[in-house]
């Protein structure tokens, strides 16, 4: 769903789109059930066979949205795009000569390459053109590394978030809060376990309070995200208004690994809040995403097993 949208939408932004995390991902073997890692590393494709890596480490994620100057300069965004640029130049010569001796697999990867080339080139054009001068944005200076705290680090994660938005330099994102299959501990809210395990937790009553004590403060970033989304100013409203953020997980019991009656919270000014809706038995959440893209005026007929709109979502 969220490069259907950046399709539509990425030429008009510098980037099109963000995919940001909070933990490594695992490169090696199969992570669970003998699916690549690959699935359990991202949330988003930009094909059936091309997962985008996330980005976590939030002094990168400044970088690629201004630049290695330490400020929010545009003329430093504008230097480092353009060394990207005579990089990948040097070698798209030559990789084009290549093209024709290749593999179709080969030829594949060859092109993605040569589109990421395209990419910047229309980065440059857009900071040359100005594309955010005339967005003011806050005092933000580039983060040194990752923050101890957990906490720490999701907000300063969200808020480079906001802050893309908000200067308009992309307008889709994703955020992996939690990797699939984590072996991230939580001890500063008294869970100094595993998250994974304590998932399977086999009705034992102390592992499922302390499942709940990280869902509650995964959740808390959500609420957080949102908070800074209302508190930024855009037009006559908040970039919140002009938003849609949907939050969830992949599973509704993860003891049992079931995947049905998923509890999903979507949020922004572009539907009807204070609701609780439940669907029918086995509505695909493909359903829902594609009510979402009708909200943002993104038009397609299908995602996945879609079988339909959402009816009660824009009512």
């Amino acid at each position: 769903m969220d490069q259907l949208v950046a399709k539509q939408f990425g030429d008009q932004t510098q980037i099109p789109s963000l995919e940001l995390g909070l933990e490594p991902p695992s490169l090696v073997g199969s992570c669970d059930s003998g699916y690549s890692c690959a699935y359990t590393n991202t949330l988003s494709w930009s094909s059936p066979s091309t997962p985008l890596p996330v980005t976590i480490n939030p002094r990168e994620v400044f970088e690629r949205m201004f630049g290695d100057g330490d400020s929010l300069d545009a003329k430093s965004r504008l230097a480092q795009l353009r060394r990207q640029a005579s990089i990948l130049d040097f070698v798209a010569a030559d990789a084009k000569r290549m093209s024709g001796r290749l593999g179709a697999s080969d030829k594949q990867k060859l092109d993605e390459y040569l589109q990421a080339v395209r990419d910047i080139e229309k980065r440059i054009q857009k900071v040359e053109k100005g594309g955010t001068g005339a967005v003011k944005l806050p005092a933000y200076s580039k983060p040194s590394g990752v923050p101890d705290s957990f906490e720490d680090y999701a907000h300063m994660m969200i808020d480079l978030q906001v802050l893309a938005m908000q200067a308009d330099m992309t307008r889709v994102a994703t955020f992996m809060i939690g990797r699939e299959v984590s072996g991230r501990s939580y001890p500063e809210i008294g869970v100094p376990d595993a998250h994974h395990p304590l998932s399977h937790h086999g009705g034992d009553a102390e592992k499922i309070a302390k499942l709940t004590k990280i869902n509650t403060l995964h959740m808390e970033q959500v609420a957080y995200y949102l908070k800074r989304m209302s508190e930024t100013k855009e037009g006559n409203g908040s970039l919140l208004d002009n938003t849609l953020v949907m939050a969830g997980a992949s599973l509704a019991d993860p003891n049992r690994h079931d995947h049905r009656d998923l509890p999903v919270f979507v949020a922004g000014g572009l539907i009807k809040g204070d609701r609780h809706i439940m669907v029918e038995k086995d509505t695909p959440m493909t359903n829902m995403m594609l009510s979402m893209m009708d909200a943002l005026g993104v038009e397609v007929h299908s995602i996945g097993d879609s079988s339909g709109r959402l009816s009660t979502f824009a009512a």
